[in-house]
């Protein structure tokens, strides 16, 4: 079994594809106003509204529980780069070394879902990483 994509329903794809853009870099393929994703080195970030799914089986902006994870070069670099494009940005944590090895920054897209950019600093943290 392969992960090769996770999907977030919104009651706006258009916004939320947007800032995903904007967040990584990487524009989107567009399929209906309904549905975007956008190819990501290693996994497809799927953005969709709630007619992609059947009856209530989500609701758009309830997430608590799960991250939108990303490794990213640079974490600082991308703290600096985010203030600039992106207006919106919510902060959680800035870049923080955790316990665990990793350069961490918190912090949440439009419907609140919260993303963690992470660098691997510590040896052991790098070796864990996937090639």
């Amino acid at each position: 079994m392969n992960q090769v994509s996770v999907r977030l329903i919104t009651g706006d794809v258009a916004h939320l594809t947007e800032f995903y853009e904007r967040l990584t870099g990487v524009t989107a393929r567009r399929f209906t106003p309904d549905f975007a994703q956008l190819l990501l080195p290693g996994a497809i970030l799927a953005i969709g509204s709630t007619t992609t799914v059947p009856g209530s089986a989500a609701e758009p902006a309830a997430n608590r529980s799960a991250l939108v994870e990303f490794r990213v070069d640079d974490v600082d670099a991308e703290f600096e780069r985010l203030n600039e494009v992106l207006d919106d940005v919510v902060v959680v944590q800035e870049p923080t070394l955790m316990p665990w090895g990793n350069r961490s920054l918190l912090l949440r897209d439009p419907d609140g879902t919260l993303i963690n950019l992470f660098t691997p600093v510590s040896a052991e943290a790098i070796a864990r990483q996937p090639a």
